[in-house]
């Protein structure tokens, strides 16, 4: 129950917005005679603020979903007919759905262009049903108006959300989860299309949850390390910044790994690393696991004595040690039954073990700065390497 909650996490940030957003429209609370612009030039700011730092962080798809809630929601402020509000229903969330069936290319270096040259497109459909009045019935009855959303548009919406939940699958990264919370904030609001206030209101929350998952992703690529999932060097000194007065901290080194590299390639390498922070991630006691950079990783334990953080550097360093890496070769054949085969018959020669060495330290009485210890960590890390290596030393 805890691991799905954790992989979930990045999705109640939107869903925390949208409940919070559903509890103040039924409470129907108005804005006061001198705030009334905000119901609309709120919702706008939001949207474009989201739409530029999305931009700004090269996020192509995010950029897609707030120009284009941003641009429905302009288009239904200024021209009434409903036509316009079918349109609208459908044009939104099928730039989605195309965003995200199409591979992620960023927003920079022209990447936006087609986009925006969509949008104009778009626009000009737009403009021409507005002077076409003819046209308004002929708009419901193609795309099957079913009131207050139409048909199609909840068809469209459905795909776009599936897709961005596929995109998102299985890492959830912010971001991706943020551009499927916007669609169903997006959605509930042309669901209340005719109440100003909810829609608006919901429009609002589409634009809050992009802001907060780019900027969620910026941090996490800021400050977690790619290849491990571990947070990085960065979040380790910022970590170090905030400790008390007891804690340890803890430097571990996979033994070998230069030569392991050198006779398995970099790719069985990075499979060895992700594995070494996967055992060092699950570290008892309440300790924090770091990539420090290259093969070294950091542990810190807040809170614990020398004494009491020892048990668990050993145990993971067992963890480690007892596990059995099976390597992938690219020859690896598609169908299972001959990949079984293959498996029995070379299990022990696929078959890779690796050891770390760690060494660790806690501040002494004198209370030295953090950095000093994180030094003397690494001075301990050295003698468990002289000392014949996978073991750990204080």
């Amino acid at each position: 129950m805890i691991e799905p909650l954790r992989v979930l996490k990045p999705a109640w940030v939107p869903a925390g917005i949208l409940l919070a957003t559903a509890l103040l429209v039924w409470l129907g609370r108005p804005l006061p005679a001198s705030l009334a612009g905000l119901r609309t030039a709120g919702p706008w700011a939001l949207l474009a603020c989201a739409a530029g730092l999305a931009w700004w962080f090269n996020r192509g798809r995010a950029l897609v979903v707030g120009a284009s809630i941003l641009f429905g929601f302009t288009v239904f402020l200024n021209y009434s007919p409903k036509a316009v509000y079918t349109a609208i229903a459908v044009l939104v969330p099928l730039n989605a759905l195309a965003a995200m069936l199409r591979p992620e290319q960023g927003a920079r270096h022209g990447a936006a262009l087609p986009w925006l040259v969509l949008l104009a497109a778009e626009a000009g459909f737009l403009w021409f049903i507005l002077k076409n009045p003819q046209l308004h019935s002929v708009v419901d009855h193609w795309l099957l108006r079913s009131p207050p959303l139409p048909l199609a548009g909840r068809l469209v919406f459905a795909a776009a959300f599936a897709a961005a939940v596929w995109r998102a699958w299985p890492e959830f990264p912010p971001a991706q989860v943020a551009n499927a919370g916007a669609l169903a904030a997006f959605y509930v609001a042309m669901e209340w299309g005719a109440a100003p206030g909810a829609h608006a209101a919901f429009i609002a929350a589409a634009g809050v949850i992009l802001l907060a998952g780019v900027l969620h992703e910026s941090h996490r690529l800021a400050f977690r390390d790619q290849l491990t999932g571990l947070p990085g060097r960065r979040a380790l000194e910022e970590r170090l910044r905030s400790l008390g007065s007891s804690y340890v901290i803890a430097m571990a080194d996979v033994d070998h790994f230069k030569s392991f590299n050198d006779t398995h390639g970099h790719d069985i390498g990075d499979q060895v690393l992700r594995l070494v922070a996967g055992r060092l991630a699950e570290v008892g006691g309440g300790g924090t696991a770091y990539r420090y950079g290259g093969e070294e990783f950091s542990v810190i334990f807040a809170g614990m004595t020398a004494e009491q953080a020892k048990p668990h550097l050993e145990a993971v360093r067992r963890a480690i040690e007892d596990y059995r890496m099976a390597v992938r070769g690219e020859d690896r054949p598609k169908q299972s039954k001959e990949g079984e085969k293959r498996r029995g018959e070379a299990a022990a020669a696929k078959a890779l073990s690796v050891t770390v060495s760690i060494g660790y330290a806690a501040p002494s009485a004198g209370g030295e700065p953090p950095a000093q210890v994180l030094k003397a960590a690494d001075q301990a890390l050295y003698r468990a390497k002289q000392g014949g290596r996978n073991r750990v030393s204080a």
